[in-house]
């Protein structure tokens, strides 16, 4: 079956503070996967998401969304950030969060109509989150908190959902329903790009692995990523036992 490309980043490289933190990144994400970054702290995977979406320029090589540069293409984007960096201090209901991920499609002076409404409860439905819809968002468990900003990013209708460790800290049962959301995403032919530490769930669940250090050290199926030595050579070390039993890898 024939895939369309929803990302395309091209011999990408970023500066942050004066050193490149990413350089000759090249990726590609079509409808229908879901693609797992994985590598160790400071490894540039956060740093790649934000130039996805815009928020960090390259210092070289370019990144499209759907064909088109991505100050064109944001609206496409549906972003999932760690669940420190949301203001759950701010006095909203989870109704209200959720219908902030609308703002880039209903405009900063137009009132919300009868679509931004459907699309806030059927993202809310999707994570199961409904009854709770009028409850403040400074009262949410850690799992609740990490439901709204998956059905945040939903509410927009994205062509391409950006995860960042969205399963870091979580309850069984939400790490559950997020994975089975997550592989339904992928059957209605969205595009999944997630950072994630975990790598037996990211090697159960993810179509391709993209191994990140900074550059590209290998990228596919999790079945052909059995070779042990790319794995220590994109987490920097000369060996570990625990890294290569956790994946079910020997040498």
């Amino acid at each position: 079956m024939t895939t369309s490309p929803v990302l395309e980043v091209r011999s990408l490289a970023v500066e942050l503070g004066g050193r490149l933190a990413l350089h000759d990144i090249d990726l590609t994400v079509r409808t229908g996967e879901l693609v797992a970054l994985v590598g160790p702290n400071g490894a540039g995977k956060t740093t790649l998401l934000r130039t996805v979406l815009g928020l960090l320029s390259p210092h070289s090589g370019a990144v499209r969304l759907q064909d088109r540069p991505v100050d064109r293409a944001r609206g496409v984007i549906g972003y999932v950030p760690q669940r420190h960096e949301f203001a759950w201090d701010f006095p909203l209901s989870v109704e209200k969060a959720v219908l902030t991920g609308r703002t880039r499609a209903v405009g900063w002076l137009r009132r919300p109509g009868r679509d931004d409404r459907e699309a806030v409860c059927d993202a809310l439905d999707r994570v199961g989150m409904t009854d709770l819809r009028h409850r403040p968002i400074g009262e949410l468990s850690g799992g609740q908190r990490q439901r709204v900003l998956v059905a945040r990013a939903l509410a927009l209708r994205p062509a391409l959902l950006l995860l960042d460790e969205p399963f870091t800290g979580l309850d069984v049962p939400t790490q559950e329903l997020l994975t089975a959301l997550f592989r339904e995403l992928r059957q209605e032919d969205k595009a999944l790009l997630m950072t994630t530490h975990d790598l037996p769930a990211a090697a159960d669940m993810a179509t391709r692995l993209c191994l990140l250090n900074r550059t590209v050290i290998a990228d596919g199926p999790p079945a052909s990523l059995r070779d042990p030595e790319v794995w220590l050579r994109a987490f920097g070390v000369a060996s570990s036992a625990q890294l290569l039993t956790s994946l079910g890898v020997t040498r």
